[in-house]
């Protein structure tokens, strides 16, 4: 797993409910990289503290999974101690399995991961809910891009 930092460490324990750290999945490995419209296939989870802008981009363990990369990038995500996923579309099992460890979902998202960031601070989005696609979107052939 490669993992890039911007700007100092980021602190592992959760950030108070005023601010604290989300997911994005991502194209790239940077805040101006776009949001990737797949959850568990996407290249990047950029993990971002929304008070500081600091960030931590994790290339996505599952991205070349057989099958379940949802629940596995779902699992991967929670062990993050993020309170939010903001993602293009997220399937049935990446869901309950957000859901089950206390994530919000929020999908529709696009554009970069800094104007995702931004709208969210803003409360300018709503958590989704259900799964915005069915299961195996993401699988090469599948409807992914």
């Amino acid at each position: 797993m490669v993992s890039f930092k911007g700007g100092e460490n980021m602190c592992s324990e959760a950030k108070s409910a005023s601010g604290g750290k989300i997911c994005i999945t991502s194209q790239g490995d940077t805040l101006d990289s776009q949001v990737d419209p797949r959850f568990g296939r996407c290249p990047y989870f950029i993990i971002v503290d929304t008070d500081t802008l600091k960030f931590e981009a994790i290339q996505n363990p599952s991205i070349d999974a057989m099958g379940g990369a949802g629940i596995q990038s779902g699992q991967f995500v929670s062990t993050q101690k993020v309170k939010a996923v903001l993602t293009g579309n997220v399937g049935p099992n990446a869901f309950q399995t957000l859901k089950a460890a206390g994530v919000d979902i929020y999908t529709g998202i696009s554009g970069s991961i800094k104007e995702a960031v931004e709208k969210y601070k803003k409360g300018g989005l709503k958590p989704t809910g259900g799964p915005s696609v069915g299961s195996k979107f993401g699988m090469p052939g599948k409807g992914s891009e």
